[in-house]
């Protein structure tokens, strides 16, 4: 008898368009599932709220004490500004559930803004801040940051809000700048293979720095006017709450350039270079004036099953998978970001 045999590079192919075919297949019956519950549970008039988590204290305990117990808030800011859970309108969400639920009656008698992040949007960043000032006015607490990473760009943004600012001594700080792009020009290679392109418009300037035709001389000056306001308002914000750091230092000397926590703490970007969550925990305490027992509780935004897993298998996320590229969160926004 006779076999039709099949080459591994065959076999291969298969078995590869088979799982691609399982895996969108199972996307889509999630999707199919999460529209059908949705429809079920109805309109939601209120987001659901951020989920606690007792997190140790500078004794590294994590006992649950009394619900009238004085609280510090932790904030965790690990990862890019303005992707997951780190849009500003989560972050504004859990500092108004930092006032009800389990910590209701003003229990929250302090912030700490857990801190390694390379930046991101710059609009998140600067809401984030603003969200933090208001809060810190409104309810006279401390706030205060502790860096174990990277705080960089938004992530110094942010950390403006603190009136300290502690750091491990392996961390990395600065890099107060702003940021767009890099955007590519295709013209010249797309004349030689004989591809051109038609956009259509409306406006003057719709399609500034469009890559598939060459660009016109000055059609940059609207962005560059828009960057020149954000980085004068980000220099301006930094000077304001690191007193050693002038607007003239930021812009002629230290630029966006990054530094090592303890030439940081020397130029001014942070107050304590050789720190840790004890050291800046208990700092903080003595500041809001707990001096008896506290709770420290970490709010994380609620994430249903089914939405996460959703996300997990979205096509977005397939293609990640496979190493195909694709269209990031932060595209086509301003940045104040940190991307050595």
């Amino acid at each position: 008898m006779n076999f039709a045999r099949e080459s591994i590079f065959v076999g291969a192919i298969r078995s590869f368009c088979t799982s691609i075919a399982v895996i969108l297949g199972l996307a889509l019956g999630v999707g199919v599932v999460t529209i059908a519950v949705s429809v079920l549970v109805g309109p939601q008039y209120f987001p659901p709220r951020s989920e606690p988590m007792v997190m140790p204290d500078a004794q590294g305990e994590r006992m649950l004490l009394p619900g009238n117990s004085p609280a510090v808030l932790r904030i965790d800011f690990h990862g890019v500004i303005g992707m997951g859970d780190l849009v500003s309108s989560k972050i504004e969400s859990l500092l108004l559930d930092s006032r009800e639920d389990f910590l209701k009656g003003d229990r929250v008698k302090a912030i700490l803004l857990h801190l390694n992040t390379p930046g991101g949007a710059a609009d998140d960043a600067d809401a984030i801040y603003r969200a933090l000032m208001h809060y810190k006015t409104q309810y006279k607490v401390p706030i205060y940051a502790y860096v174990e990473g990277l705080c960089a760009s938004g992530g110094m943004y942010i950390a403006s809000a603190a009136d300290k600012i502690y750091a491990t001594p392996s961390s990395i700080i600065g890099s107060v700048g702003v940021i767009m792009g890099p955007t590519f020009n295709f013209s010249d290679a797309m004349t030689k293979i004989g591809v051109s392109s038609l956009t259509l418009t409306q406006g003057k300037d719709k399609d500034a720095l469009n890559p598939f035709r060459p660009w016109k001389p000055g059609e940059d000056a609207t962005l560059q006017a828009v960057i020149a306001s954000l980085y004068h308002r980000f220099v301006s914000i930094v000077a304001a709450a690191r007193p050693l750091l002038t607007q003239d230092k930021l812009i002629n000397d230290y630029g966006a350039h990054v530094y090592i926590a303890e030439e940081a703490e020397k130029l001014g970007y942070i107050d304590v270079a050789d720190s840790d969550y004890s050291h800046a925990l208990t700092g903080l305490t003595e500041a809001a004036g707990l001096k008896d027992s506290y709770q420290v509780v970490q709010l994380t935004p609620f994430h249903p099953f089914l939405s996460g897993l959703a996300q997990s298998l979205s096509p977005q996320k397939i293609f990640q998978w496979l190493g195909a590229p694709v269209t990031h969160e932060l595209s086509g926004k301003f940045l104040y970001l940190y991307s050595p």
